[in-house]
C-alpha cells in the first residue's frame, strides 16, 4: 500500500496550551534600564485585523551579541533576546525590550540596529520573517538589507517613534504589505 504526500495546511489553529511562553512578551524586565515596547497590529490582505496571529522576536544584546552558539563573535550568555506575543481581537500585539546593538552580516558590513519577527497566522502555511528597523537611527542609512530596497518598500521596515517606545505594524498582503524575507 503507498500513501499520496500529506497536503499542506495552513498555520493554526493555535492551542494556547502548547504556545504558551512564561515570559511572554518580556524579552527584558520592566526595570530593565532603556526597556521600551515594541507595538503594532496585524493585518490580513483586506486591512482587516488578525485577531489570532502570534508574533515572536529574536534579537541581539544592546551589544549586538547573540547567546547563541551560532554567533560569529562567539555566544555571550545572560541576554535571551526571545519573546512571544499573541495578538488581540483587534489584530495588536506588543514586545518590552531594549534597542538591539549591531550586529555583522554575511559580507561583515555592519546592520543597523533591528529585530527579527516571525509571525504565525491564520491562511499562512508556513510562518513569515520580517525585521524591525527604529526611526532615526544614523546607521539605518548605512544598512545593506535596507540599501537594498526602494524608499516606499524600505517604509515597512521602520517602526515610528511613540510615546513608550516604537510602533510597527505587519501587513501581511496588500497595499504597504510588510517585506518578507525567505529564510
Amino acid at each position: 500500500m503507498s500513501f499520496g504526500l500529506t497536503p499542506s495546511q495552513t498555520v493554526g489553529p493555535f492551542f494556547s496550551h502548547a504556545l504558551t511562553w512564561l515570559d511572554g512578551p518580556d524579552v527584558v524586565p520592566e526595570s530593565e534600564p532603556g526597556a521600551f515596547w515594541l507595538r503594532g497590529r496585524v493585518f490580513d490582505g483586506a486591512g482587516e485585523p488578525v485577531p489570532d496571529a502570534l508574533v515572536e522576536s529574536w534579537q541581539a544584546s544592546p551589544e549586538g551579541r547573540f547567546d547563541h552558539p551560532d554567533d560569529p563573535r562567539g555566544a555571550v550568555s545572560g541576554f535571551r533576546g526571545y519573546g512571544r506575543s499573541a495578538t488581540d481581537d483587534e489584530g495588536r500585539w506588543g514586545i518590552r525590550t531594549v534597542l538591539p546593538g549591531r550586529v555583522p552580516g554575511v559580507d561583515g558590513r555592519l546592520q543597523a540596529p533591528h529585530i527579527d519577527l516571525s509571525v504565525f497566522a491564520r491562511g499562512l502555511l508556513d510562518r513569515v520573517v520580517t525585521r524591525v528597523y527604529f526611526a532615526g537611527q544614523p546607521a539605518n542609512a548605512e544598512d545593506p538589507v535596507l540599501s537594498a530596497l526602494s524608499s516606499d518598500r524600505r517604509e515597512t521596515l521602520v517602526a515610528a517613534v511613540a510615546q513608550d517606545g516604537y510602533v510597527f505594524d505587519i501587513r501581511l498582503q496588500g497595499e504597504r504589505e510588510t517585506v518578507f524575507f525567505s529564510v
